[in-house]
């Protein structure tokens, strides 16, 4: 109840005369009386020391005002921040993707996207699927990349490509020196996985499960590559997409049965209206269908 009536009070304050500041806020003088009476009402105290059109502050309105005054600067910081962020041209777009497409997918994109858009900015955020999509209903996200493509009634997904996985031996595994393998092969090894909660995993579990057997996982982390490390000293395989740059110690085999792919998609929350730079990211990103991913 007291927000409308705090710049009213600043006005009359700096000016100390209500004529002048109703002038100055184009605001009828009875609307800006009737205000300052309401305001000392609702808090209880006098902030003006009247003598006919001309006031002074009291000390509780000298205190009053110190507060009022930051509490404006801090509203008007707030509102020139949301515009800069909504600018055609300089605005911002929070953008989440997987760990696993951060070392070159995604600044590959940006690096396309600003070169029509170079002054467009980017707030970015790695994650694992399931905390991006809390992120985009919680509204610190704008758009994310993930995988699976989600299926709910309060997001938007489109796919976007789609990435082979491959399984992951160490150098001088039995199986390293083969081109293409069928999962089942892998039944009795130990595995390396992401986290439950990833989409790797439940991919991984899926697959495994479509091969004919459960995978016994014997080391569990966050990261693609602290995986690849795990295989390559020996201690399991996995399931991965491919990596950026070739991983010295360990062997990347093509997965022939079941198929061993996942899909890679955008989403975006429902009824959620985008800012012109986000909307012109979005449809760069839905531009790029089918060649999302660096060959």
């Amino acid at each position: 109840m007291l927000a409308p009536r705090l710049a009213h009070f600043a006005g009359v304050a700096r000016t100390e005369h209500v004529t002048r500041a109703a002038q100055e806020m184009q605001v009828p003088q009875s609307t800006l009386s009737r205000a300052m009476v309401r305001l000392e009402q609702d808090l209880g105290v006098d902030l003006f020391a009247r003598r006919g059109r001309t006031v002074s502050l009291t000390p509780a309105g000298r205190t009053f005002l110190g507060s009022v005054e930051r509490a404006l600067a801090e509203i008007a910081r707030a509102a020139e921040e949301v515009r800069a962020d909504a600018d055609p041209a300089t605005g911002k777009v929070a953008f989440g993707f997987l760990h696993t497409m951060g070392s070159e997918t995604v600044p590959g994109l940006i690096r396309a996207f600003r070169a029509d858009h170079p002054r467009v900015r980017f707030s970015l955020v790695q994650n694992y699927g399931e905390a991006m999509i809390e992120r985009l209903r919680a509204g610190e996200l704008d758009l994310c990349l993930t995988s699976p493509v989600p299926d709910a009634p309060d997001l938007v997904a489109r796919r976007l490509d789609e990435q082979k996985l491959r399984l992951v031996v160490p150098a001088d595994h039995r199986l390293a020196s083969r081109k293409r393998v069928r999962l089942a092969e892998a039944a009795d090894e130990t595995f390396v996985t992401l986290e439950p909660g990833y989409g790797m995993r439940r991919i991984t579990d899926d697959l495994c499960r479509q091969a004919g057997f459960k995978p016994r996982i014997a080391f569990e982390g966050e990261e693609a590559e602290t995986l690849r490390g795990l295989v390559a000293a020996g201690l399991g395989v996995a399931l991965l997409p491919p990596p950026a740059v070739p991983r010295p110690g360990v062997a990347e085999v093509t997965v022939t049965a079941p198929r061993a792919a996942r899909e890679i998609g955008v989403a975006w929350l429902a009824g959620h209206p985008d800012t012109p730079p986000v909307a012109a990211f979005k449809r760069f990103l839905l531009s790029r269908r089918g060649r999302l991913l660096p060959d």
